[in-house]
């Protein structure tokens, strides 16, 4: 007999609890759409300015050097690993929440919830983390054209001097939930054009840098050896991840079931390409000690006689990475929105605009929690609670992904994991790898937020979720 905390979502009938017409998603992406949205989760600050802190090291001289290409080519394999488990589950079960709704319906209704709570936190932790990050783009940006804004406005306390607030970033936050709420479809279209912008760009560098590359700076080409471009590769992977947040629109796809397993894979390898060309164009520029760790490809222009180009550039990271933001806050308003679909969490989360089929309730409510902690809080500390929770999806996908293979064979699936169990098994090692690498108060902090989220689970979410209902008469389907 199981358990009630394991009672599983019935994937045979899944559709058929997609809800009434007020708690319902209009599916209107098509595949390239779908893909903007992969590709704009996926390249962001990571290409823009942790290939160059990886390759250069906090410290001078100890960073990897040009192996900082076999840093993301590791990483990006065992991203895959993960990613193929995701666009798996994606063509079968194509309904939003991502991992949170595979955990529930293999693994049973209390591992999905502890998912789903937990990517609460992370992706919203995210949209801060990254807003942070460009406002620091923009005050150099300002400063570069002579204009000075009031300190008080430029940054989280304890930041700077006289920093009370990081304004911009708060207000950019804000920004991104208004364009969610607009309508999925006409987020898309952002989404389309600046993902647009975002790999020209790209592509401008590795074209233009690829004129500038010196053959000397690659020698020494692994200054630390394999085992530098190992850990380096821990630190990039948190660059190669955002089709797991793609996969939280599955229910707002046309052709879920085609589109996204197409889709994530596509996102992935588009992201890898650029990435494995940028690498290379940097670190044949300039010499891998020499490369600015906060803006690595602007400052490689710049030393090359290109500063304005390296204006440019950086002013494209800007546009760019929001595109990062918008992904995520896509993410952590779809898993909200279907744990309270579900009845995890209060009905009243899971109502969305009657014009518009999108849940603005959920979406401002994130928007408003990711930019009080982007304004208050400094990067380093923000960024401790984007980690671990994504890495912890991933082992649970990976594991689902088997263990149904195993239980229900005979499932139509449009598109398999291959070398089952050898890859997801592979996405499995690697992430709980990189878990290791975490410190200690970010396992304290996880451990605080996993106590309150089963608190929350024991006291509403077991009784209240619709498979409890049903079980007890208070709640029959459709």
């Amino acid at each position: 007999m199981t358990l009630p905390i394991f009672r599983r979502l019935p994937i045979d009938r899944i559709d058929d609890d997609s809800g009434d017409s007020g708690t319902q998603l209009t599916r209107s992406l098509g595949l390239w759409q779908l893909t903007a949205i992969g590709v704009g989760g996926i390249i962001g600050a990571g290409i823009f300015s942790l290939a160059g802190s990886v390759a250069s090291g906090a410290e001078g001289g100890k960073g990897v050097g040009p192996a900082v290409v076999f840093s993301f080519l590791i990483a990006g394999i065992a991203s895959a690993a993960a990613a193929f488990s995701y666009a798996e589950f994606a063509g079968m079960i194509p309904r939003a929440g991502s991992a949170y709704t595979y955990g529930y319906a293999v693994l049973g209704e209390v591992v999905g919830w502890c998912i789903g709570w937990d990517l609460l936190l992370e992706y919203i932790a995210i949209v801060a983390v990254v807003g942070i990050g460009i406002s620091g783009y923009f005050e150099f940006l300002l400063t570069q054209f002579g204009v000075e804004l009031p300190a008080w406005m430029m940054g989280a306390p304890g930041t700077g001097e006289g920093h009370r607030v990081d304004l911009f970033a708060m207000i950019l936050c804000l920004l991104v939930a208004f364009v969610l709420t607009r309508g999925i479809r006409n987020a898309a279209r952002f989404e389309l054009v600046v993902v647009g912008i975002k790999v020209a760009i790209v592509v401008l560098v590795i074209v233009v840098g690829a004129s500038q590359v010196v053959s000397a700076n690659y020698t020494p080409f692994a200054p630390l050896g394999f085992g530098g471009a190992m850990t380096g590769a821990a630190t990039v992977f948190f660059a190669v991840f955002g089709y797991d947040a793609l996969s939280t629109a599955a229910e707002e796809s046309k052709d879920a079931q085609r589109h996204m397993p197409k889709a994530i894979l596509l996102s992935l390898a588009i992201a890898m390409v650029l990435y494995v060309g940028v690498c290379l164009v940097l670190t044949g520029m300039v010499n891998y000690k020499e490369i600015d760790p906060k803006a690595g490809i602007s400052s490689a222009f710049a030393a090359t006689g290109m500063a304005s180009l390296g204006s440019i550039i950086a002013v494209g990271a800007i546009v760019g990475i929001i595109t990062v933001m918008l992904t995520f806050m896509l993410g952590v308003t779809r898993v909200w929105f279907s744990m309270a679909r579900d009845g995890l969490l209060p009905s009243w989360f899971a109502k969305t605009d009657p014009k518009r089929n999108v849940p603005t309730r959920v979406t401002w409510i994130a928007g408003i929690a990711s930019a009080i902690i982007a304004g208050v809080l400094p990067i380093s500390e923000a960024a401790e609670l984007t980690n671990i929770g994504i890495l912890l999806a991933f082992v649970v996908v990976c594991i689902a992904v088997i263990v149904l293979r195993y239980r229900r064979p005979d499932i139509p699936r449009p598109f398999k994991t291959p070398l089952m169990p050898f890859v997801p098994a592979l996405g499995v090692i690697f992430s709980l790898w990189l878990v290791s690498f975490l410190e200690p108060v970010t396992w304290l902090r996880f451990l605080g937020w996993f106590v309150l989220g089963l608190i929350v689970y024991f006291a509403y979410s077991r009784r209240h979720s619709k498979l409890a209902r049903r079980e007890t008469g208070a709640d029959q389907p459709r």
